[in-house]
């Protein structure tokens, strides 16, 4: 028994290696055919890797943001809305946000509760220039959560004095790089702002420092200020909108605790926590993911169509010498084993290509991402990607040879010599 078994092992190798002489000058007489074969596999993985990370990379860059905002809960009025109008940005339906977060900042359980309004304003670095339309941010407070990069960080909301807007105006603005430019502003010069045109050309501002944080979140150029400061330029002093009331809770209050009681309290209001509230933010772009989910099906499909269709063509192209071989009565085993030969070497050989492609392709996508919608990091890679790809490129090349292989084995050579 065990000498039948090592006789028969004998006859496995010698095939096996038979078979790999066998692909080895077929890929020695086609250099070119191997190439472009290669090329194309690399580049359905390349497809598949840069579209998949751009799916991962919108769930974790919404994901990082919330995280950024140091944050427990968030409320808001219904769903939270991105509206196109003026550039982009949340609409802003939590009215009466000043004297709602002062009653919720007043229980004990709370520390901070902030409320952040996002409109559309005119700005321009003179009152007699063409204005362009930004989104601006109106927080009541600076502090961490607003990083600044260059420069200094506002000075909270002195407008808004005792209740009333008879405060004294900063007049102070942060900005974002993108804006910067658009602007060719710096810090220390001053740019006007408002919500109208009229507004804008009566309401200079200085720009007091550089920061990122609205314009990662909300992915456009922004502007921020004072909240009592943009309510007053946009004529929303009478009802105080807002799109968020953010809260952090005291060290030692639980986060669930305070979300209940606070849902107990104001049942007019969504109380949600951050994984909540990135949740309802994607929501509202359903239509977006399931167009972002059809183009990851869409690469998996091509790619899968276009290997197969790469190595049933490179077999094709072979079909002669086979015919030979198999009128030499090479043996269907050895004839199948060659073909599936050349499609795992070709399918590692553009799947490993593919994956050495990626990293500087995803370097340069961020890259046109961060200048054109403002988001770093959009396309993020994750081994996981990597490994599906290649075992794409790998198992369907080898599947796709051998059926090739099966198909010209069937032929009659006399049909093809």
């Amino acid at each position: 028994m065990i000498r039948w078994i090592l006789s028969r092992s004998d006859v496995y190798i010698a095939r096996i290696r038979t078979a790999g002489a066998l692909t080895v000058a077929q890929f020695r007489q086609q250099k070119l055919r191997l190439i472009l074969a290669v090329i194309g596999v690399s580049l359905a993985v390349l497809a598949i890797t840069l579209l998949a990370g751009t799916g991962v990379g919108v769930l974790e860059t919404g994901q990082q943001q919330f995280d950024a905002a140091d944050r427990d809960l968030w409320v808001t009025a219904g769903d939270t809305r991105i509206t196109s109008a003026g550039g982009g940005g949340f609409e802003n339906t939590l009215y009466n946000s000043r004297n709602i977060s002062t009653e919720i900042e007043s229980r004990e359980d709370v520390a901070v509760a902030v409320p952040l309004a996002f409109e559309t304003v005119y700005v321009s670095t003179n009152s007699s220039d063409d204005f362009q339309t930004f989104v601006a941010t109106g927080t009541s407070r600076g502090g961490p959560a607003v990083q600044v990069t260059e420069g200094e960080q506002i000075r909270g909301d002195p407008h808004y004095a005792n209740g009333t807007y008879e405060g004294e105006m900063t007049n102070e603005v942060l900005i974002d790089e993108e804006t910067a430019r658009d602007l060719n502003v710096t810090v220390g010069d001053t740019i006007h702002v408002g919500g109208s045109l009229a507004a804008a050309r009566e309401n200079e501002f200085t720009v007091i420092g550089i920061s990122p944080t609205f314009e990662q979140m909300l992915g456009t150029p922004t502007v921020t200020i004072p909240l009592s400061e943009l309510h007053q330029i946009t004529g929303d002093t009478e009802t105080e909108p807002a799109t968020f009331i953010t809260i952090n809770v005291e060290d030692d209050a639980d986060v669930d605790a305070v979300q209940q009681d606070l849902e107990e309290s104001y049942p007019d209001y969504e109380i949600r926590s951050n994984q909540e509230q990135l949740a309802a933010v994607l929501e509202e772009q359903v239509v977006l993911f399931a167009a972002a989910g059809t183009l990851i099906c869409l690469a998996l499909g091509a790619g899968i169509t276009l290997t197969m269709s790469l190595l049933s063509l490179v077999i094709h192209q072979q079909r002669q010498t086979f015919a030979a071989l198999n009128a030499q009565g090479i043996s269907f085993t050895l004839l199948v084993s060659t073909v599936v030969g050349q499609g795992f070497i070709i399918g590692v050989l553009g799947g490993g290509l593919g994956l050495l492609l990626t990293p500087p392709a995803v370097v340069l996508l961020n890259q046109l991402s961060a200048a054109v919608v403002g988001f770093e990091g959009l396309v993020q890679t994750a081994p996981w990607i990597y490994l599906s790809s290649l075992g794409i490129a790998i198992s369907v090349g080898t599947i796709a040879a051998a059926i090739a292989g099966w198909r010209a084995n069937r032929t009659p050579p006399l049909e093809v010599l």
